[in-house]
């Protein structure tokens, strides 16, 4: 009979990751066009395609965003006039100016950017950023009441107010007035504030409309400062600041802020503020010499903030971000570390006992309810929110995740699929809540624990108008196919007129179809550290099987993977690995699927007789015959077991004949190399 697979070779993992690859479609006329005038690669004018870009015109403004036509701010904002206005009276008259800041990365970048311009153009200023756990998002009545007991005449909210309807009511009733910058979705009625600056608030054409918080703060300060005359030095520290919260905040890297970024990127490495100098020492982000990119700061620098308002007191950002100090910045700076520790920490508990929740209950079936609600005592809620979007990635469903603030009351956080409208859901769901809010892809809420049962059927139902099962699987948005020969540095140095990347401008995602993996290791804590291999055409007919191109490869915490097959389709993002004084590309694989059909059977053709072979010291014939509407390779040993594939099946029939045959795993690597050594036989045999 054929040999069975030896025991200790590696079979193919239980499962892979669960994903649906959405693969850019190619354009060859344009980017034939588009390379004719740019000269670049055509990979890279296909990643110019597919982020929007039709014309030379528009190309240019992307690849050099300074050339952009940018509108005055004053024009852009109708209000903005007024807040300057507002803010000059404030300074001049030295009246106390309060800023209402917020516990995100945003919402204390843009505090601590405005304590720095004010206090630079000699305002009385202060700040006062409302608790996480005790009062939840936004400018509230107690923090107002406050202002005006100290004496404080003008407000400021940044990152927060456009809904604060009732706090700035009561603001403007004690002869306050307030300053609203904010850019979250405008609600149906505005606040009573004298000026209201929010992107969202001016045509979605315009460069300005994707600033976040920090963003809209910037044009503030930066326009108040030209006001009076007061910008030169200003620009660079604030510059900075506004590229560490832009980036933090996930804000789309587009229009003004992709051409305020790449200025941005370039200053923080030689930070003129301590406070960054000391968090890039912390976190091993110390290269001097190069411009930064949005991953230094969307993985080292933006956590260690963030990680501050959801578990620590923002005092220690704003401190961090506005002293002159280097001893104070480096002791803030290391109190952000071993915070950002703890939240790690915390993050991998949580996320554990929620794995271990949702696969151990059997009344739970994702497939049936389209979405997830998991509730457990004992829980940080400032950590959830990640957690959330975690078990998004895992499950590939809207995840609603929720833990107790006491016996009666539980505070969560959710977090979407692309068509699964978050915002939407709560508001089916607003009669069994306390608070909610958020947008399309996030939000938060509360809710008496006595509804808990109420709003899992609620969500059910909501989940079930709106998804059908094949939206329930992780969406991979891919651009374009490569060969791995391809992949040099020529062309990833050509792929730098990209960054800044992420959102609305994604880092390119490639694949490359049916490579073969030659080695494969867990590293670290989880991570598969692998070897890989593209080859030319294995069909029949083909004469040559030199490998393209060997690339290393790591995919981050895919230990459950692990062995991955030997024959995968890869999606990639590109890596630039120096050791020793040389520099290589690497892969950082971020999906895998088995090929849509082994590349062995792509053009199997008739053949008129069988043809021996010897494969591990045994001999076998082998030959393609034809079936019903197709054909097939058949490969027959000295007992007369017979393995039979048909042309586009991943799995083969393997018996003494097909009454008794049994399927068997192509991909298992000892079944693999045998059809891998007939198909060589019946090649050579043509020749």
């Amino acid at each position: 009979m054929l040999a069975q697979p030896p025991s200790g070779l590696p079979r193919r993992p239980r499962r892979l990751p669960n994903q649906r690859w959405q693969i850019h479609p190619a354009q060859p006329e344009l980017v034939s066009q588009l390379t004719t005038i740019n000269q670049l690669s055509p990979i890279v004018n296909q990643l110019l395609v597919n982020r929007g870009i039709e014309t030379p015109a528009q190309a240019e403004i992307f690849i050099n965003p300074e050339t952009l036509d940018l509108p005055s701010p004053l024009e852009a904002f109708s209000d903005l006039a007024i807040a300057i206005d507002l803010l000059e009276q404030a300074i001049a008259s030295q009246e106390k100016i309060a800023i209402c800041g917020d516990y995100d990365a945003d919402g204390m970048t843009s505090t601590a950017l405005l304590l720095r311009s004010l206090r630079w153009l000699g305002a009385q200023v202060d700040y006062a950023i409302p608790s996480r756990m005790q009062e939840g998002y936004g400018i509230n009545k107690r923090i107002v009441e406050e202002f005006h007991s100290e004496g404080v005449r003008l407000i400021l909210t940044v990152d927060n107010g456009i809904a604060a309807i009732e706090p700035i009511a009561r603001a403007r009733e004690l002869g306050l007035n307030v300053i609203v910058t904010d850019h979250h979705d405008i609600p149906p009625t505005l606040p009573p504030a004298n000026a209201i600056l929010n992107p969202k608030l001016i045509p979605e054409s315009s460069p300005y409309w994707g600033l976040a918080g920090v963003g809209v703060a910037y044009v503030l300060a930066i326009c108040l400062a030209q006001k009076t005359g007061q910008l030169k030095g200003l620009v660079k520290p604030l510059l900075e600041l506004f590229t560490l919260g832009t980036i933090a905040d996930l804000a789309p890297l587009i229009g003004v802020n992709r051409r305020w970024l790449k200025r941005g990127l370039r200053l923080l490495p030689q930070s003129q503020l301590e406070g960054i100098q000391a968090l890039i020492q912390v976190s091993g982000v110390n290269d001097k010499n190069k411009s930064l990119k949005p991953d230094d700061i969307g993985f080292r620098l933006g956590p260690r903030i963030n990680a501050i308002g959801r578990i620590g007191d923002p005092q220690i950002v704003i401190d961090l971000l506005t002293t002159d100090d280097a001893g104070i910045a480096l002791e803030r700076a290391m109190q952000c570390e071993q915070i950002n520790a703890r939240r790690q920490q915390l993050c991998e508990e949580i996320e554990r006992e929620a794995i271990a929740y949702v696969e151990s209950s059997h009344a739970m079936s994702l497939q049936e309810d389209r979405v997830l609600l998991v509730v457990q005592p004992n829980w940080h809620h400032g950590v959830i929110g990640i957690v959330a979007s975690r078990l998004v990635e895992r499950y590939g469903v809207p995840v609603f995740i929720g833990t107790y603030e006491d016996e009666h009351h539980i505070r969560g956080s959710a977090r979407s699929i692309p068509e699964f409208n978050v915002f939407d859901a709560l508001e089916f769901c607003r009669d069994l809540l306390g608070k909610f809010g958020g947008h399309k892809a996030a939000g938060g809420f509360s809710l008496s624990a006595e509804n808990l049962e109420a709003l899992r059927s609620r969500l059910i139902q909501f989940a079930n108008s709106c998804l059908q099962p094949e939206h329930l699987k992780p969406l991979l948005q891919i651009d374009t196919q490569a060969n791995l020969d391809r992949l040099n540095l020529q062309l990833y140095q050509q792929l730098d007129i990209l960054h800044p990347c992420g959102i609305e401008n994604p880092e390119p995602v490639f694949w490359t179809a049916n490579v073969k993996v030659i080695d494969q290791q867990i590293i670290g804590k989880g991570h598969i550290k692998l070897t890989v291999v593209q080859e030319k055409d294995l069909s029949v007919g083909a004469h040559s099987r030199a490998p393209l191109q060997q690339m290393k490869a790591i995919a981050w915490r895919w230990r459950e993977y692990f062995p991955l097959p030997p024959r995968i389709d890869i999606a990639y993002r590109l890596r630039e690995n120096t050791w020793n004084g040389n520099t290589n590309i690497e892969l950082e694989l971020i999906g895998v699927r088995l090929p849509n059909q082994p590349q062995i059977l792509f053009s199997l053709r008739r053949t008129a007789t069988t043809i021996p072979f010897e494969y591990k010291q045994r001999r076998y014939t082998c030959g393609v015959f034809p079936t019903n509407n197709s054909l097939e390779l058949r490969i027959k040993n000295t007992e007369g077991r017979v393995l039979a594939i048909e042309a586009g099946n991943l799995m083969g029939l393997l018996g003494s004949s097909r009454k008794d045959a049994t399927q068997v795993d192509l991909f298992q690597p000892h079944y693999y190399n045998l059809v891998q050594a007939a198909i060589q036989a019946l090649e050579m045999a043509k020749t």
